[in-house]
């Protein structure tokens, strides 16, 4: 029943990013990423801010989840196609707005992760497999196993830390990062 509802949150990130494709892809540029750095950074500092009452593990279990809140989960999701938005922190936010405990709602945001990139990479490989040699195929395979297995020791970590602490500390890298790119491209000679 857990995978029905991550395939029902799959379904808003995946239908628009077919229909949006081009346009997704556009928006990728340095400006972009640093202001949506940022604006994420801020978002999660008034996450916690208006959370600052509640107890860290306040919030329902990953198996009282519906449909409709899954669903809800994924138009979060639909967010981070814009570049900049991270993907794992729109769901987790998305995961706690519904009600979800924090420790729930990352499990629920790494689970999501796994047909979310298997289906866009194989969409962007078929999109470009002309411009591709059987040695791409080879590197990329390595790189998403290796990718995938150093996630799988991590999530463990992550959703240990992510049920006792807050967002706060992630907040303020992502601004200090967003703030370093926009220094570098406004001092990049023109």
């Amino acid at each position: 029943m857990l995978w029905l509802k991550i395939g029902v949150a799959f379904l808003p990130a995946g239908i628009l990013g077919f229909l949006f494709y081009k346009q997704i892809k556009a928006l990728f540029g340095v400006e972009t990423v640093s202001i949506m750095l940022i604006a994420g950074g801020i978002v999660f500092l008034l996450f916690e801010y208006l959370r600052r009452d509640k107890p860290i593990d306040a919030g329902k279990d990953i198996s009282e989840l519906s449909f409709k809140e899954a669903f809800t989960i994924g138009v979060f999701q639909s967010l981070s196609m814009i570049p900049g938005t991270s993907r794992s922190g729109a769901t987790l936010i998305g995961g706690l707005i519904i009600g979800l405990s924090r420790k729930s709602a990352a499990e629920f945001s790494f689970l999501l992760a796994i047909p979310t990139m298997i289906i866009a990479t194989a969409y962007d490989l078929l999109k470009h497999r002309n411009e591709m040699v059987v040695d791409d195929y080879f590197m990329l395979s390595v790189a998403f196993i290796t990718a995938f297995v150093f996630a799988l020791a991590t999530v463990k970590l992550f959703v240990t830390f992510v049920s006792r602490h807050t967002f706060t500390p992630f907040a303020i890298y992502r601004i200090v990062v967003g703030i370093i790119f926009f220094y570098f491209v406004a001092t990049l000679p023109a």
